[in-house]
């Protein structure tokens, strides 16, 4: 029964994998638009290192709906 369950659950996962995908990518703008907006900086791995990126270098865009 845990077996029908997992494939399901993984079948559903697979079919919407790529709204999946924009709502992430779309979390991960209003995040960095917003730190950029309140002048704070991000932190990003980069190299092997953590990398602090400050607000007027952040790429953000607006979302219009």
């Amino acid at each position: 029964m845990i077996d029908q369950f997992v494939k399901d659950k993984n079948s559903v996962f697979f079919t919407e994998i790529e709204k999946i995908n924009q709502a992430l990518a779309k979390a991960v703008q209003d995040a960095l638009l917003k730190h950029k907006q309140a002048g704070n900086p991000v932190a990003i791995w980069r190299d092997g290192k953590v990398v602090w990126i400050p607000p007027e270098e952040i790429l953000a865009k607006e979302n219009k709906l």
